[in-house]
């Protein structure tokens, strides 16, 4: 009985070509290599000539044909017809999928610290590494795929967002093409100095505004002036003498150019005009001698009578029967041609009652596709109804999910505040952040914000993981920063608390502290007149040589820095 060939790998399992070399946590032996790609074996088929293939790889090779081994080629091996390829001549290698799978492996993308072996690098961490490099599917470029959420969210340039004015979505490119268009873009009055006029309303508050300045009604006539409106006619009464003057010019300027025309081309345009006439005359006769000819009248009514002879010569009897026989014969032919005649009109009359038919029912059909049309045209205007609905729909409901959204944050900045001074601020994936700050991808981190009190200070935290200003790439540098907030109006200023900053051991032993009296001079400590003024603190706060050792500050990659506002005299 014959043998049955190796099946061929299934498209589930041969997706892929080899693992990138380097992967390979240890040191790369030729044997774990495919022969055609050259990349570590995924899932490797062994073919007859003892050469090992990817599945995905070996699949490709064979799907136009048979062909050469490339490896026997090289290694001048080569054997006809061991060293030919073909769909069923290759099985798969089980053994050596298992080595391969086995060996120690380490992920590709910078910063990722992931370790493993190849078997468990395919099955949980290939293609889903938060450091791998991806392309944003708006805008194209190149980032992480950690960091996809805040690049949709407030870096890439085809992002959509909502007009603060009109709530109309659009992209953040056309930002300023839809500032130059929206209908409630707040706009200036040049005459008034009014504000916040909607762009829409912006023409009929200049019809009425008495403040803005109008071109001179003589602008026609070369006054070059612009007034106030409420000015108008005290500038028109005192330059009256002047609008004259202009109007004269104007007039005088008229009168020359209608004294330019020549009488001659009067005559020529005059004659052009008699011959059109007369042109169009003859063509009406012509059209009504047309309308008057006679009808065409028949072959046979035309032909003249045929002429008789008023003599002839006696026939002999038999000429005289062979012409009444054929007589006889023309009779008949006459009769037949009587009868078809009568057939034809039969036929006729039947074509035109039919034509009749045909003809109702044509109409019949044109009031029924009229119809249709109307019924067309209404539904088509339901549809555009509908369609306009829900567009509106849709937009409502994007603006439903925006304001969730900021009464989210606002829920979670709640949540998170404070209102005795003291303020502890938890930072997870201290490693991952710490890597970024290195990379110059986030230098820096705000904490949330905090208070003194229900209605006292706002207040939060500004930390350089790598350092800032002198303790850059040396130290952990730790700030604290003065928030405008919504009852500044009610506090003393400036900031004159004393201000302690901790950075805490986990074991409760030995606590990084460090505090300080604000400088009543420095413009950090001033009421704020944006978001938040300039940090103030410690950029020595923590050498990071005691980070790197074994220390009890970082526990499970996390870190706590705790604040405290000394609230005496408030």
């Amino acid at each position: 009985m014959a043998t049955q060939d190796p099946s061929p790998p299934s498209s589930l399992e041969g997706n892929k070509p080899g693992f990138p070399k380097k992967i390979l946590a240890n040191k790369l032996e030729d044997k774990h290599l495919c022969n055609c790609c050259q990349n570590i074996l995924r899932r490797p088929f062994q073919a007859q000539c003892g050469h090992r293939f990817c599945s995905y790889c070996f699949n490709r090779t064979v799907s136009s044909g048979p062909q050469k081994c490339s490896a026997c080629i090289k290694e001048d091996i080569f054997e006809d017809p061991t060293s030919i390829l073909t769909l069923g001549c290759a099985f798969p290698d089980n053994a050596a999928r298992r080595e391969v799978e086995a060996l120690p492996a380490v992920c590709l993308n910078e910063g990722c610290s992931w370790k493993g072996s190849i078997k468990e690098y395919e099955a949980l961490h290939e293609g889903k590494c938060e450091f791998m490099i991806i392309a944003c599917p708006s805008c194209g470029e190149a980032i992480r795929f950690n960091e996809q959420e805040r690049h949709n969210e407030r870096e890439c340039p085809e992002r959509t967002l909502n007009c603060k004015y009109c709530k109309e979505p659009f992209h953040f490119k056309n930002i300023k093409a839809h500032d130059e268009i929206c209908p409630k873009y707040p706009m200036i009055c040049e005459g008034c100095a009014k504000k916040k006029i909607p762009r829409e309303k912006y023409v009929d508050h200049i019809k009425f505004c008495s403040k803005f300045r109008a071109p001179c009604r003589f602008h026609v006539v070369g006054c070059n002036t612009s007034v106030e409106k409420e000015k108008a006619l005290d500038h028109e009464r005192a330059c009256s003498y002047e609008h004259l003057n202009l109007l004269l010019h104007y007039i005088m300027g008229i009168k020359v150019n209608l004294e330019g025309i020549q009488p001659q081309s009067l005559e020529h345009a005059s004659l052009k005009i008699h011959e059109l006439h007369q042109s169009v005359r003859e063509l009406e006769a012509k059209m009504g001698h047309l309308s008057a000819a006679p009808p065409v009248q028949g072959a046979a009514a035309a032909a003249p009578p045929v002429a008789l002879a008023t003599s002839f010569t006696p026939l002999p009897s038999s000429a005289t029967a062979a012409l009444e026989l054929q007589l006889h014969s023309e009779k008949a032919k006459v009769a037949e041609l009587s009868r078809r005649c009568q057939e034809l009109e039969l036929k006729v009359g039947t074509f035109e009652n039919i034509v009749c038919v045909l003809n109702r029912e044509v109409e019949r059909s044109s009031t029924t596709l009229e119809a249709y049309n109307r019924q067309h045209r209404l539904d088509q205007e339901k549809i555009e109804t509908l369609g306009n609905k829900v567009r509106q729909l849709e937009r409502t409901a994007g603006l439903k999910d925006l304001t969730i959204a900021e009464m989210e944050g606002k829920l979670r900045e709640l949540l998170a505040a404070t209102y005795d001074g003291v303020f502890v601020w938890r930072i997870s994936d201290f490693t991952k952040k710490r890597q970024d700050a290195i990379a110059g991808r986030a230098p820096a981190m705000f904490s949330p914000a905090f208070y003194t009190s229900k209605y006292g200070y706002k207040m939060c935290l500004r930390i350089y993981l790598n350092g800032d200003g002198t303790g850059r790439g040396t130290h952990l540098s730790l700030f604290f920063v003065v928030m405008r907030g919504q009852n500044d109006a009610l506090l003393k200023w400036p900031f004159n608390q004393k201000v302690t900053l901790m950075l805490l051991d986990q074991n409760n032993r030995e606590h990084i502290i460090d505090a300080f009296r604000p400088d009543v001079t420095s413009s950090s400590f001033q009421r704020p007149v944006s978001e938040m003024n300039i940090a103030s603190g410690c950029p020595l706060f923590c050498p990071l040589s005691k980070l790197d050792s074994k220390n009890s500050y970082i526990r499970d990659d996390t870190i706590f820095i705790k604040a405290i506002v000394d609230l005496t005299g408030l």
